[in-house]
């Protein structure tokens, strides 16, 4: 099927798989464009925007680390000449390393901060000046930080930082009718969560909600696109806990 142009763009950040692949269709289905963000995984991304341009989307992937202000730049400045002004920006990059704060090494807690903190710290001040008037700012935070799980101490601190920024900002926006707010999900089933997990593990995960089992991508896409659209102008400045009643 041949591109249409589409009204409206999305970027989104580590869209490559997982969550944030769920996050662009759903976005690319609601008729956004989608910028396709990855660091790493090459393959992923320009597979996936093959895919959503069969399907009628404009679609293109941007390598970017959101950790380095540059490639920020640089990936604004791609997605504004391919695309067009951004409309809605998903900052679903992140990683998570399970360890107790003893056992944490500098490195991981510079690769935890640099990425998750950092990395949302970065897009959401370059969208300042680059956003559309009326856009909307979704971060992820996580239910995580609500169960006090051992091993999630700095994880959580990023993400509690990363709610922090989110709260601020929707007020300092005041305005420019760009809505700021994060989508704190509970145990997702993504090949990221299932690897290195024992069916042990997986079930105990499956079990803190009370609707016992995972959530699945499409229903935290869901969340997204509800945020990033007409029906959820009115809501801003919040942390929405997608997490089937976790926490």
């Amino acid at each position: 099927m041949n591109a249409i142009k589409n009204e409206k763009v999305a970027l989104v950040t580590g869209a490559a798989r997982g969550i944030g692949a769920a996050v662009a269709w759903r976005l690319a289905t609601d008729g956004f464009a989608i910028a396709v963000n990855y660091a790493t995984s090459a393959t992923d991304a320009e597979a996936l925007v093959k895919e959503l341009r069969q399907e009628g989307t404009m679609a293109i992937a941007v390598k970017a680390d959101v950790a380095d202000p540059a490639d920020v730049r640089r990936m604004f400045d791609t997605v504004e000449k391919e695309l067009g002004k951004v409309d809605v920006l998903v900052n679903n990059a992140g990683v998570m390393k399970v360890v107790p704060l003893h056992d944490t090494t500098d490195e991981t807690f510079e690769q935890t901060m640099n990425t998750n903190v950092r990395g949302t710290f970065n897009t959401m001040r370059e969208a300042w000046s680059r956003m559309a008037e009326g856009g909307r700012i979704i971060n992820f935070s996580s239910t995580s930080i609500g169960l006090n799980r051992p091993g999630y101490a700095l994880y959580n601190a990023s993400k509690g930082a990363v709610e922090a920024l989110t709260r601020v900002y929707s007020q300092e926006l005041r305005g420019r009718n760009i809505t700021v707010n994060a989508v704190a999900p509970g145990p997702i089933g993504t090949d990221l969560f299932y690897k290195g997990k024992t069916e042990e593990q997986i079930q105990a995960f499956a079990n803190i909600p009370p609707l016992q089992r995972l959530g699945r991508p499409d229903e935290i896409a869901a969340v997204v696109s509800f945020l990033a659209g007409p029906d959820g102008g009115w809501v801003n400045g919040q942390v929405l806990r997608a997490n089937g009643g976790a926490a």
